[in-house]
This record gives C-alpha cells, sequence and structure tokens, in this order.
C-alpha cells in the first residue's frame, strides 16, 4: 500500500497543497512550527478519521474557512483508490470514494492503512489507560474496520448509559442500555484480549532486539475478571457482574463495568513499565508497540504506511537503527523532523523542504 498524491484544503496551516509520492522513504525537513507534522496529520486522520493530536475538528480547519478537505490517491493490491474527505467543525464530516458519496465517512476506513510513531507515544507507557485503549482501538480498527462501529457505538451507550445514572433515571429508563452495554462491551472486549494475545510475542521480540535487558510482556487487565475472547462467555460474565455493582452505580452515577475501564498492563521484567521503567526503557517498550503493530499486520498480509513523526531527535543511536530497520520492511514510509542529520543517510532519498504554507523538493 502506497500514497501516491495527497492534496490539502485549508487544512492546518496548508490553504492548498499538492504533493505526489513515490514508494519507498519520503523525508519533511523543517523547523518546529513550519507546518510537517501538519501533512503527518492528514494522513493519519485519513487512516482513522481523528488526529493523534486534538479531540476535536476545529483545530484542523485554517482560521476563516468553514471546512477543511483532505484528498488522497492510494495505490493497494494493484488497486488505485481516491479517497475525499471533507471536515467540518459543526456537523458530520462527508467522504466520497472514486468521486462517489459514501453515506458515512465510516466507509473510507481500512482504505488507507497506517501505523505511526511520534513523540506522544511516551503516553502508552506513562500516560492513563486512556492512552492505552485508544492505541488498542486504532489497531482493531486497522485489523477491521468493521469494529469502528462497535466501539463508536459502544461510547455512545457509556454516555447515555451515564446521564442516566446521574439524573437518578428509574431501573427500566436503563434497561435497554444495559442491555447494549453489554452486548458491545462483550464483542469488544473479546477483540481487545485477541489482540493483545496476537500482539504481546511480537512486544517481547521488539524489546528483546533493543538490547534492553530485562523481558517485556503485555496483557489485558480487565476491570471484569475472567473474560476472553469469547463473545458469549463475555455477556455471561458481564450479566452477572453488572447485576453485583446496579446499586454501586445508582449511587456513584456511572457505569463500573465495561471496557471503558479497561487498560493494557505493560510489564518489564517482575514490575509494570509505568512507574518503574526509565526514560530509555518507556521508550524501547513504545517503539516495540508500534513495530510490533506493524508486525502483526503484515503476518496478516496487510501492508501499512509508516509514518513516523519527528521522532529520530527523541531516539539514541540503537532505536533509530531499529526503527530504520522497519522502514526497509514497509513499502512506503514518511518521516518529519526538523534537522535533517538527524536522520540516517538512506531515509534522505527523497526530501520535501518544509515552510509555512509550502513543501517544496
Amino acid at each position: 500500500m502506497r500514497v501516491t498524491r495527497l492534496a490539502l484544503t485549508n487544512f492546518r496551516s496548508y490553504k492548498n497543497l499538492e504533493l505526489e509520492f513515490s514508494a519507498g522513504p519520503t523525508t519533511f525537513i523543517g523547523n518546529n512550527g513550519s507546518g510537517k507534522t501538519n501533512i503527518a496529520e492528514s494522513l493519519i486522520y485519513l487512516a482513522y478519521l481523528s488526529s493523534h493530536r486534538v479531540s476535536n475538528n476545529q483545530p484542523l480547519i485554517s482560521l476563516g474557512a468553514d471546512q477543511a478537505i483532505i484528498r488522497a490517491e492510494i495505490e493497494s493490491q494493484g488497486r488505485t483508490l481516491q479517497v475525499d474527505l471533507e471536515i467540518n467543525a459543526n456537523k458530520a464530516n462527508r467522504a466520497r470514494l472514486n468521486s462517489n458519496p459514501v453515506k458515512s465517512q465510516r466507509e473510507i476506513l481500512g482504505a488507507l492503512q497506517i501505523i505511526y510513531f511520534s513523540p506522544e507515544d511516551l503516553d502508552l507507557v506513562r500516560g492513563e489507560p486512556t492512552h492505552r485503549r485508544d492505541f488498542l482501538d486504532k489497531l482493531l480498527i486497522t485489523q477491521s474496520p468493521r469494529l469502528a462501529g462497535v466501539i463508536s457505538d459502544y461510547e455512545r451507550v457509556v454516555k447515555q448509559r451515564n446521564t442516566l445514572l446521574k439524573t437518578r433515571a428509574p431501573e427500566n429508563a436503563l434497561v435497554p442500555w444495559t442491555e447494549q452495554l453489554i452486548t458491545y462491551g462483550a464483542q469488544l472486549s473479546a477483540e481487545r484480549i485477541k489482540l493483545v494475545d496476537d500482539l504481546n510475542p511480537y512486544v517481547t521480540a521488539n524489546y528483546k532486539n533493543l538490547n534492553e535487558v530485562k523481558p517485556a510482556s503485555i496483557s489485558y487487565k480487565s476491570s471484569t475478571e475472567n473474560l476472553s475472547a469469547d463473545v458469549t462467555h463475555n455477556v455471561e460474565i458481564l450479566t452477572a457482574r453488572q447485576i453485583e455493582v446496579a446499586r454501586q452505580e445508582q449511587e456513584r452515577g456511572v457505569s463500573l463495568i465495561g471496557p471503558h475501564r479497561d487498560d493494557l498492563h505493560l510489564q518489564l521484567g517482575d514490575f509494570p513499565a509505568k512507574g518503574y521503567a526509565s526514560h530509555g526503557e518507556s521508550w524501547s517498550m513504545a517503539i516495540s508497540l508500534r513495530i510490533g503493530s506493524y508486525n502483526l499486520l503484515k503476518s496478516e498480509g496487510a501492508e501499512p504506511v509508516l509514518i513516523l513523526d519527528d521522532i529520530f531527535a527523541e531516539l539514541d543511536t540503537a532505536r533509530r537503527q531499529q526503527l530504520t530497520s522497519v522502514t526497509q520492511m514497509a513499502e512506503q514510509t514518511f518521516i518529519t523532523a526538523a534537522v535533517e542529520s538527524d536522520l540516517p543517510a538512506e531515509l534522505l532519498s527523497t526530501k520535501f523542504y518544509v515552510a509555512p504554507g509550502e513543501a517544496k523538493r
């Protein structure tokens, strides 16, 4: 899979930008604040329908504009697909595939598969559980775009159910939302558990390849015990558990069971990575999670595009080499850097120099 063309209209700092790409590594070099990460962000948004930098759409739209447009031409398995996405701040986004409107923007998920690295990846190790849940859910969507619907429906149900609990709604008003919470929660838990089981060997191997001494592993930490990759089993467990916590939920005004309360546990040797890992070990774990994700997708027949966003300046030589080795496996890689000398020579074959509002070769 590779992106052959990218056009941005009123996206962040770019009023109009049109770029053509070939296979292999493409590097964007520019000072901090020049807009190089905006280009990477547009591709990430196209892949996940969300930004890795902001939680709403308004900052993505150029000042004074009503909407931003991302248009990409993608080649995959001998086919060419044009994806157009119109980003709006106060109404639903609109999308087109090969110039044909689609009913929901979610229909473009899977057209572009991406694994990205950024300085924010340290949050996967040191940050709150929400970062790790988001990491798992984005990887699930990359694997199977249909799961975006399950994740979205689950989040909607939790929000509505919590609103009812806070307002002391009667039990009969809660029943349909509780049933949906369990139905979607059982599915999402099963998918996450299977994903973590599949990902764990790759994380362990990649961490070892970084010459780290302690063994690394990951596991799924559920707020409800005994869940598995079996959906039916999870429905039974969650149903029984919900009955147990029903009174507490009414008292506290919040849903106390379900995957919105779960976490991805990262282990280094005898200790959890969070709170115990050094700065270097935290980077090694974050890199192992991202490269492991790439390895897993590759093993399933996918060819995701790699994005390395301002990451080389953060890493020592060994970790830079590990990332560089992954780019050799990828059909296409996009790299951003403030300082050209931070990058290995083999990543500098195609370069764009970025200044505010433009990127030129």
